[in-house]
């Protein structure tokens, strides 16, 4: 049984130095969420080595945005050692809804995960889009009737976001789901 999880974002200058060419991201059964940020914080992780720049410490948080267990360099810098303090997932951030649409002022439709209100500070990610801390200041239903609070699941409502983004970004909360 494994007690960590790897995390190899912060090497990976040293790891192309060292003649690797590939890298290879687990993600069986996990979810879309889990795949996007993984993925897009490697993705300019491996982009700021190929260019010898230091990563942008917005991409190294994000690994810590997604459900995981205590994270180690497995056997790269020697045996990693076992974390016996717990083996519980670190679920710090929950998904509270998804973007169906946007357009040029961030005029956006959504679906809900997670009920949430006016007032809350949410963070806006997605495809190509740099993480961008926000604080609802209205919600809409979709006849355009002002609500204080979205809470029926897969409610389709509106929003105003802080600019345009794809379909398929994501609202998310800091919110402690571990265990």
């Amino acid at each position: 049984m494994n007690s960590r999880d790897m995390c190899m974002i912060d090497h990976l200058a040293e790891l192309a130095e060292a003649g690797v060419d590939s890298i290879k991201l687990e993600g069986r059964a996990k979810s879309a969420y889990y795949a996007a940020v993984v993925t897009g914080a490697y993705r300019h992780a491996v982009d700021a080595a190929a260019v010898g720049v230091p990563l942008d410490p917005v991409w190294r948080d994000e690994v810590e945005h997604i459900s995981h267990r205590h994270y180690s360099t497995g056997f790269f810098y020697g045996p990693p050692g076992q974390f016996t303090e717990n083996s519980r997932y670190v679920r710090d951030w929950q998904i509270v809804a998804k973007v169906q649409s946007c357009d040029g002022d961030g005029n956006a439709v959504l679906t809900l995960n997670n009920k949430f209100g006016v007032g809350e500070p949410l963070e806006l990610v997605g495809p190509g889009v740099r993480p961008q801390a926000l604080t609802v200041e209205a919600l809409w239903d979709t006849d355009g009737r002002p609500l204080e609070e979205v809470r029926r699941p897969q409610m389709a409502f509106r929003i105003k976001l802080p600019r345009q983004v794809p379909p398929l970004s994501l609202l998310r909360r800091k919110a402690d789901l571990s265990p």
